[in-house]
């Protein structure tokens, strides 16, 4: 059985936690499916089609994975991609609450979607989208957390900003 997971997030920037949770999840996979969300409503730093540019880039040599973005509900984007699970990623308890909720919301919409929870390697544990901007924003160095086209995109973007 071919077995396609779909690894959905915002993505603002991908970061290298992010790479490490792909790279463990495409071991587990036939294909894995990158999602990267529209999220009009989170303000994102970066437009959609800059966020899965910054994406590939980081992603790139990595086998059996796609990555495209979706702004639909989630659960309706994996079925449209004839996936079966939905990949997320635990980093510290305080997430599971929220993860928790989603899954059950997910299962809910659609019972025949499982969910997987990953955990970054220890190194990658604490690091976030949000750090690594609030970080750059206000002139700290995030050379170890990103790849560096997502590092050029972010510096170049808080220079127009």
């Amino acid at each position: 059985m071919h077995i396609t997971a779909i690894y959905p997030g915002t993505f603002d920037p991908i970061t290298h936690g992010h790479s490490d949770l792909i790279q463990r999840a495409v071991r587990l996979f036939d294909h894995l499916i990158v999602a990267v969300a529209a999220s009009p409503a989170k303000a994102p730093t970066f437009h959609v089609e800059e966020r899965i540019d910054m994406a590939r880039a980081a992603l790139e040599g990595v086998e059996r994975v796609e990555v495209c973005g979706f702004d639909q509900l989630l659960v309706d984007f994996i079925h449209e991609r004839g996936a079966q699970v939905i990949v997320r990623g635990l980093r510290a308890v305080s997430d599971f609450e929220y993860e928790f909720q989603l899954a059950g919301m997910n299962r809910k919409l659609a019972a025949d979607i499982e969910t997987l929870f990953l955990m970054p390697a220890e190194q990658h544990a604490y690091v976030s989208s949000s750090l690594v901007r609030e970080i750059a924003a206000l002139g700290g160095d995030i050379t170890p957390f990103v790849h560096p086209r997502v590092h050029a995109a972010l510096m170049e973007r808080l220079r127009r900003s």
